[in-house]
């Protein structure tokens, strides 16, 4: 519930503006006393619902997606992940400007996870994505660029700005 979590960035932009039953979203519990239990519990959610059919995504200037940050390996499954310094200067305003106030941590459904959606929706805005997202479709797959994992998806949807396209 901090105003600064997805969380509330998701019911302010997203889900006060559809109407969709509060039973049909689902977050992870960062405030979990046992967070790599929350994880598990989250994936056993995932498969009890029979997977995800429809995941939104966004991307980070460095490609990353879901808090799947750049690096030698990516973990398949939900899993808590150390948050780039570059992530958590993006994040900044979110925690009054200040990049120390931003969590060090975050829980992120893992790269398998995501992948095994029906539907993935990456959504990019503006000219700081619009390099990543190029690599990230044009380039190789490669762990440092988690977002180009997209190109394995059998059935991605880009919804891109301008700006963000403008490398394409």
């Amino acid at each position: 519930s901090h105003p600064g979590s997805f969380r509330t960035f998701m019911e302010r932009h997203l889900f006060g503006a559809v109407n969709l039953p509060p039973a049909q979203i689902h977050f992870l519990d960062g405030a979990a006393a046992d967070l790599d239990a929350e994880c598990e519990r989250y994936e056993g959610a995932i498969d009890a619902a029979g997977g995800i059919d429809l995941q939104l995504l966004g991307i980070g200037r460095n490609g990353h997606i879901g808090f799947n940050e750049p690096a030698d390996t990516l973990a398949a499954r939900t899993h808590r992940v150390r948050l780039a310094d570059s992530t958590r200067r993006d994040n900044a305003a979110l925690f009054g400007g200040d990049p120390a106030r931003v969590p060090q941590e975050a829980l992120s459904m893992g790269i398998g996870t995501i992948l095994k959606a029906g539907v993935l929706i990456l959504i990019a805005t503006g000219d700081s994505k619009a390099s990543c997202l190029a690599r990230a479709l044009r380039g190789p797959v490669s762990t440092q660029l988690p977002a180009s994992f997209l190109q394995l998806h059998r059935h991605t949807e880009l919804y891109v700005d301008r700006l963000a396209a403008s490398r394409l």
